[in-house]
């Protein structure tokens, strides 16, 4: 007798799980893309034939090493103001507003305050305010929200 009990529920719980995978099908296939190989022009990978997907924006301090190819980031630091500056590397120069940044695919817009990376349809922000220096092969990005800092040092790919 046990023992019909327990395979009657090893099918009743492996139909319950098929059955639920099931109706979550399309939500799992959704967020499932490949990340390797080559890519076409709008981002999305050769040979698929979902069609091109929509642009990404957001908005983080993240932003600048979160598109693929762009920066990657090598350091970060936070707290005050006055500690943040102190990680400062040594002779790092202010990129003036106005500059745009070129690094892989990608180009970047700096505004008083504001920092902007595009690549293709995509568009990240660093929300200000943000200040962007160059020091040694890095690029330094300073951000500051009233008496708290953000650093972050960033290398080409």
């Amino acid at each position: 007798m046990i023992r019909y009990f327990a395979i009657a529920t090893v099918i009743v719980v492996a139909v319950v799980v098929a059955m639920t995978a099931w109706s979550f099908r399309d939500r799992i296939t959704m967020h499932v893309r490949p990340t390797t190989g080559p890519t076409d022009l709008h981002g999305g990978v050769a040979g698929d034939t979902r069609g091109p997907r929509p642009p990404f924006r957001g908005s983080g301090p993240w932003a600048l090493s979160a598109v693929p190819n762009c920066l990657l980031q090598e350091s970060e630091s936070h707290g005050s103001i006055a500690y943040v500056r102190s990680r400062m590397p040594a002779g790092a120069k202010e990129v003036e507003p106005g500059e745009l940044l070129h690094y892989g695919p990608c180009t970047i817009f700096v505004a008083d305050g504001e920092v902007v990376v595009v690549r293709g349809q995509d568009r990240l922000a660093v929300p200000p305010h943000a200040t962007l220096y160059r020091a040694d092969g890095l690029l330094v990005l300073l951000r500051t929200s009233g008496e708290s800092a953000d650093l972050r040092t960033y290398t080409s790919p």
